[in-house]
């Protein structure tokens, strides 16, 4: 189990080492840079430009210098002090804005991994079980209808619901008393309070493409041979889909957690603007779209690392569940 760990290790970092060159140039892509878009800006409000202001703040953040130079000093600055460089939008270091963003993201991330796991492992034992009954059919129904739904307008209907029949303040993680206020019990009180909406959000399509995929795999375990036998030497039901369907349709269970941990950032874009939620994926979108280099590159690394943090775990797992799957390596 050691050996397949350190080998997956070692896959990992070639494999960031490459998608942290690919990043920065994904991000130097598009025509001009953060300077050209700034002074686009400034025009677009019939301000005075001045050319050589433009050439000195290039100078300043270090677009003179050829992309692989800049990437160099780029990666250099993480690997050796930790430094993402400065964020030319907020002039502020980068680490402490993505830092102090990816907390609440990485506090959604968890809360929405768990529901999305529980509601999820639940239900499709309960589809599988019982297939082809009223009970399948109306969990298949709200299966479709979370598919269907688009995050958005399950956030904006979830708002209405709290804030006009709950009564609740809706937006953003804390109410306005508590944004700048220490931590305390109740601050916590008010953080789950407001943590509900965005979970539920989050975990709803994901726990409806989930269940497909674990009922069907599911489904094809109960009728093996292995289970008949069991069930012959009269080990009791619960144990008999605990202990054995259930662990082996885990698989693409645990798979997921390659793709859901960078999706939680990435994919909850939309979501975190409609509820103005202070995580990392608003404040990403903002920075590809003025194209704040540093910020926009420390957050794309960042879900790089989550995709690879995420295919480690699942990997480890996986070799934990199915032992067949370390011979590989």
């Amino acid at each position: 189990m050691l050996r397949f760990i350190g080998k997956r290790r070692l896959w990992m970092i070639s494999a960031l080492i490459v998608l942290s060159f690919l990043s920065f140039v994904l991000i130097q892509l598009p025509p001009g840079n953060y300077v050209t878009t700034y002074f686009a800006t400034l025009s677009a409000s019939n301000e005075v430009i001045d050319r050589n202001t433009a050439a000195d703040l290039r100078v300043r953040f270090g677009l003179d210098q050829p992309m692989i130079v800049q990437y160099f000093k780029s990666i250099t600055g993480i690997l050796l002090h930790g430094d993402f460089g400065l964020s030319f939008e907020w002039q502020q270091p980068v680490s402490g804005l993505i830092w102090e963003r990816m907390a609440f993201t990485l506090l959604l991330t968890f809360a929405t991994l768990l529901a999305t796991w529980g509601i999820a492992l639940l239900i499709r034992i309960f589809s599988a079980v019982n297939k082809y009954t009223i009970g399948d059919y109306i969990v298949t129904l709200f299966r479709f209808i979370g598919l269907a739904v688009p995050s958005f307008l399950l956030a904006l209907v979830l708002m209405y619901i709290a804030a006009v029949k709950m009564g609740q303040e809706v937006g953003g993680l804390f109410s306005d008393a508590y944004v700048t206020a220490p931590w305390s019990i109740n601050k916590l009180i008010d953080l789950l309070n407001h943590l509900w909406i965005p979970v539920i959000i989050l975990a709803v399509s994901g726990t409806a493409s989930l269940v497909r995929v674990m009922r069907a795999n599911l489904l094809d375990e109960l009728h093996k041979p292995y289970v008949t036998t069991a069930r012959a030497k009269g080990l009791s039901e619960f144990r008999l889909l605990i202990k054995y369907p259930v662990r082996v349709a885990m698989k693409p269970f645990i798979s997921t957690i390659a793709w859901l941990l960078p999706n939680l950032v990435s994919g909850s874009i939309i979501v975190a603007i409609v509820l103005n939620l202070p995580t990392a994926g608003q404040m990403l979108l903002q920075s590809l779209m003025s194209q704040d280099m540093y910020l926009a590159g420390a957050f794309i690394l960042l879900i790089c690392v989550l995709t690879m943090l995420g295919s480690l775990i699942s990997d480890i797992l996986l070799a934990s569940v199915d032992p067949r799957i370390r011979l590989e390596w």
